[in-house]
């Protein structure tokens, strides 16, 4: 049976997350290819103790016919989706990418983590209600 978390909990995790990807931009800076970035945001919540899977497929169909995958960077304790990036700027293709990895795998929420500047830039985004806040 699928676990469902409640929001109290999404932000609690959602914190941590926050937290590490803060940790990892510090330690790093700029300038590294996004998967040196998800390596490292992947060793920093192990160490945090959380679980994390990596470039997780979520089966895309219509009508009940399969007619492709989507792959998102991470889920971190089987509930919050991550999205990494390292462009010029965040735009409006990243989120409605953050919404179909929602859509698709049945999660919440998403964060959305661009790597490019020395300042960290994030949207955390919902399913229910079509929610951005970064």
């Amino acid at each position: 049976m699928m676990k469902t978390i409640k929001a109290d909990e999404n932000d609690e995790l959602s914190e941590k997350v926050i937290g590490a990807f803060f940790e990892v931009s510090n330690e790093l800076g700029c300038g590294f290819l996004e998967k040196v970035y998800e390596r490292a945001l992947v060793a920093e919540l192990q160490l945090r103790g959380l679980r994390v899977d990596t470039q997780v497929g979520f089966e895309v169909r219509y009508k009940g016919v399969w007619i492709g995958k989507y792959v998102a960077d991470l889920i971190v304790a089987g509930e919050l989706v991550v999205e990494l990036k390292c462009v010029e700027r965040l735009g409006a293709e990243h989120t409605a990418q953050c919404f179909n990895y929602l859509r698709a795998s049945g999660k919440e929420a998403c964060l959305l983590v661009n790597f490019q500047h020395s300042r960290v830039e994030w949207k955390r985004i919902w399913r229910s209600g079509g929610g951005i806040l970064g």
